[in-house]
């Protein structure tokens, strides 16, 4: 017997050992039933040809240098939100300003932006929301992840920007209806409300430092609570009758 089967041999005995001296003790070592069979991946389909090419566009790895707005020092904390709201709008004209662009109210709000500041990039009415700070890419430095709502729907724009020499870029952008938003270490969470009850979709965006974007790295259906149910239906007076 080699010495790897003498020392799994010996490991073994030990653990029986332990097992069988716990076994009349309160609260000592108790066994958790049987375990199920792990049954390997059965790949299904193998005569379908591979794609070439994805089936949807999910954003991955596109940016977009933010023209006309730089900082001292590339100090993001320095650049105004609203600012990069209306380059993005500038750029966008089919999105924004076009003669039947879906997100025409988020163009007439931004005239409320800017007077009287409360914290949120202007007034109640400001379709910019609070900009927060983070070190996204793992740099040192903070990065700016920015919201505006999307008018006149429930839709909430989700950006993230960063310098990269010397330029604003914008490495993240991810519009959807928007239950809440989360920074995560350097991952940004995104929640977005669902049609069934008691789920919520759960999307994951990570710096990639490779592709100098943040990717979506998790797309997640998950239950965030008990869903409503129905009153069970009353028998019919045919089943009754039976």
């Amino acid at each position: 017997m080699d010495a790897s089967r003498t020392s799994r041999a010996t490991l073994a005995a030990v653990t029986l050992a332990l097992v069988t001296s716990a076994c009349g003790d309160a609260g000592g070592l108790r066994g958790a039933g049987p375990t199920a069979t792990a049954v390997s991946p059965a790949r299904l389909w193998p005569e379908l040809p591979a794609a070439s090419s994805p089936a949807w566009d999910y954003g991955e790895a596109e940016t977009e240098t933010v023209k006309g707005i730089t900082a001292p020092g590339d100090d993001i904390h320095k650049v105004d939100p609203v600012a990069v709201v209306r380059a993005e709008i500038a750029r966008h004209a089919d999105t924004y300003t076009a003669e039947g662009s879906p997100y025409a109210g988020t163009v007439a709000g931004m005239a409320a932006c800017g007077r009287k500041s409360d914290g949120s990039g202007g007034t109640g009415a400001c379709p910019v929301l609070k900009a927060y700070y983070r070190d996204l890419t793992g740099d040192g430095r903070d990065d700016m992840a920015l919201g505006f709502r999307l008018l006149p729907g429930n839709g909430t724009a989700v950006r993230v920007y960063t310098f990269q020499r010397h330029r604003l870029v914008q490495i993240m952008a991810n519009d959807d209806a928007v239950t809440a938003v989360e920074l995560a270490g350097r991952a940004v969470i995104i929640r977005s409300p669902s049609q069934i009850p008691g789920y919520e979709y759960r999307t994951q965006w990570t710096w990639d430092a490779d592709q100098k974007a943040m990717l979506l790295t998790r797309d997640e259906f998950l239950r965030t609570g008990e869903p409503k149910h129905l009153p069970s239906p009353l028998p019919s007076s045919s089943a009754s009758a039976r």
